[in-house]
């Protein structure tokens, strides 16, 4: 059975650039992506002193004072007093599935000359092959952030936060070899029950702390 013709030129494509890619190291990425991934995000679980007379006291925790503690920093979007219902990924997943990409597509795909193979050999490729390859290109390079609601304790108001990671169901580059990370994160401001002090004489307050989230996810090594 012959292969419809913008079917052909993609399989052609791939095989190139596969080939193209294996004496170059597998850590490559031909779309050009070169972020910069920190490996200090999401936060880890913090280690809290298990003594009770350190935990934030009933008077201690009325809820319209700590709003007002709090003003603007409170953002209802990534942080609550009760646990929400409901799925905190939004519309990046549904059932565990990962959906397509919604939005403008990356600048680094849509530029990129399809019609130029790696070795400098030219190919004719119609509007509608280019348009299915750059589109499969993005669904696979595609790197959502996934939320999730995280009890910090009581000694955090709001306790729970929304926080993210990155997809790492499969590598995102084309040879296998790369995996979506942190690309960006965006600061929130929580309040954190601090105790200071010796003995039994201690001196504890509501805090202003600084508590980063992902925000953005890319490709990279």
């Amino acid at each position: 059975m012959e292969l419809p013709r913008h079917l052909l030129t993609f399989c052609t494509l791939l095989a190139v650039l596969m080939g193209s890619q294996k004496h170059r190291g597998h850590c490559r990425n031909y779309l050009h992506f070169r972020p910069s991934p920190s490996d200090n995000l999401p936060i880890k679980d913090l280690i809290e002193n298990p003594d009770p007379e350190l935990d934030p006291k009933e008077q201690d925790l009325d809820e319209k004072l700590l709003r007002r503690k709090l003003g603007a920093s409170f953002d209802p979007e990534f942080m609550a007093v009760s646990l929400p219902k409901g799925d905190a990924s939004g519309q990046q997943t549904r059932g565990g599935r990962l959906l397509k990409p919604s939005g403008s597509m990356p600048n680094e795909i849509k530029r990129l000359d399809l019609g130029v193979l790696p070795h400098g050999q030219k190919i004719k490729i119609g509007k509608r092959a280019r348009r299915k390859i750059l589109q499969w290109l993005w669904s696979y390079t595609f790197c959502p952030v996934l939320y999730t609601w995280k009890d910090l304790g009581e000694r955090f108001w709001p306790r729970f936060v929304k926080e993210g990671s990155c997809y790492n169901g499969r590598s995102c580059s084309f040879p296998e070899g790369m995996a979506c990370k942190p690309f960006k994160s965006a600061s929130k401001t929580l309040l954190r029950w601090h105790c200071q002090g010796w003995g039994r004489q201690k001196y504890c307050a509501w805090i202003h702390i600084q508590y980063p989230v992902i925000s953005e996810c890319r490709c990279a090594c």
